[in-house]
């Protein structure tokens, strides 16, 4: 995983205000058509797969340089700013029961784009694995909460998401270009600014080992496996992990479902790790079961060390780290203009530029 850094977000409550929103998706706008007329679409899906580039994204257009909402309020920005038909980048997904539709909107964006059926399919699968690898595989205890994925029409993407946990956040970002594998070093970058002492990490290259030998488990015997996680009056594999201090719904006791889920798996018989998250029903508790298990039978330690780094312009809408100056923002938007002017292009295409910039600010 090439680290672009981490950042912890404290949740802050409240809307950004109607007038500041609307400058937001403004702003966003003309500084997405900027970078996608100078560098093109993957670059755009670049620079929003860097933790610190999102973050200062956030701040510019108004946001607090450490709050949870800059992650929800700049995509929800973006996905109002850009359109499939005339940027050629679709914006889906979003927070909460909005995130569960991206999948549908994938295939909505799939058809504009023109993109095959397979194509179409792998991108819902990377959606999918996204939002479980850092729900299952990364066990830091952040529950997620918002998933975005940027889809550019030659089928390239990028995923943001965010989890919470109790008061803060912590963001994920992806990028199609950089996943060799969903299972290891998938991430451009984990943002926040509270490390956690443990977190199991399987996705780690250092996990590399347990993977295999959870694959191993569930393709042998579950019996095997039921043998050190049912309760029983003796001692009983979590009493002896020195690192089991995850929060409670991280839990290690395995239920009849449970294991009912471990069965199929052995019953489907994955080929890999992939394979094995991929399945229906393999969340948190069963992931860290295998991997425990792995540990005490193979010696096969996972990672346990956090994989999460932070960043800040124009202040916020709370009045942090200072009150958002109308006047600055409106000359942010006046930086842009200049910067067409600037850019070695046609004259006629830098009219068409300005006027659409000019638009922004009316």
């Amino acid at each position: 995983m090439r680290r672009t850094g981490v950042a912890n977000l404290p949740l802050h409550v409240g809307r950004a205000p109607r007038w500041l929103f609307e400058r937001m998706v403004k702003l966003s706008k003309a500084i997405s058509e900027t970078i996608i007329y100078e560098y093109g679409q993957e670059e755009l899906l670049r620079r929003m797969s860097d933790p610190f580039w999102f973050q200062a994204l956030s701040c510019v257009i108004g946001f607090d340089w450490h709050s949870s909402g800059t992650t929800t309020t700049t995509c929800g920005a973006l996905k109002l700013a850009l359109s499939p038909q005339e940027h050629g980048i679709a914006v889906l997904g979003g927070k909460g029961k909005t995130s569960r539709k991206t999948p549908q909107e994938i295939e909505k964006a799939g058809d504009i784009f023109s993109l095959s059926s397979k194509k179409i399919n792998e991108i819902v699968y990377a959606s999918k694995m996204s939002a479980k690898v850092d729900n299952s595989c990364v066990q830091d205890g952040y529950q997620l909460y918002h998933h975005t994925m940027l889809l550019s029409e030659k089928g390239n993407w990028a995923v943001v998401q965010q989890g919470m946990n109790d008061r803060y956040a912590r963001r994920y970002h992806w990028l199609s270009d950089s996943v060799n594998s969903f299972v290891e070093e998938p991430h451009t970058g984990i943002c926040a600014d509270h490390m956690e002492q443990s977190v199991l990490n399987m996705t780690s290259k250092q996990s590399r080992e347990a993977r295999k030998a959870s694959v191993d488990l569930v393709r042998g015997d579950v019996k095997k496996i039921k043998k050190f996680l049912t309760p029983s009056g003796q001692a009983m594999l979590a009493d002896f992990c020195k690192r089991l201090d995850m929060p409670a719904h991280h839990a290690v006791v395995l239920s009849k479902r449970d294991y009912n889920v471990l069965k199929q798996a052995y019953e489907i018989n994955p080929n890999n790790y992939e394979e094995l998250v991929a399945l229906h029903g393999i969340g948190p508790k069963r992931i860290r079961a295998l991997a425990l298990i792995s540990s005490l039978i193979y010696g096969t330690e996972p990672s346990w060390r956090d994989p999460a780094k932070y960043s800040f312009a124009h202040g916020g809408k709370d009045g942090h780290p200072y009150p958002v100056d109308r006047d600055v923002y409106d000359s942010s938007i006046q930086t842009l203009r200049d910067a067409i002017k600037q850019a070695k292009i046609g004259e006629k295409d830098k009219i068409s530029a300005i006027r659409r910039l000019e638009s922004f600010i009316s």
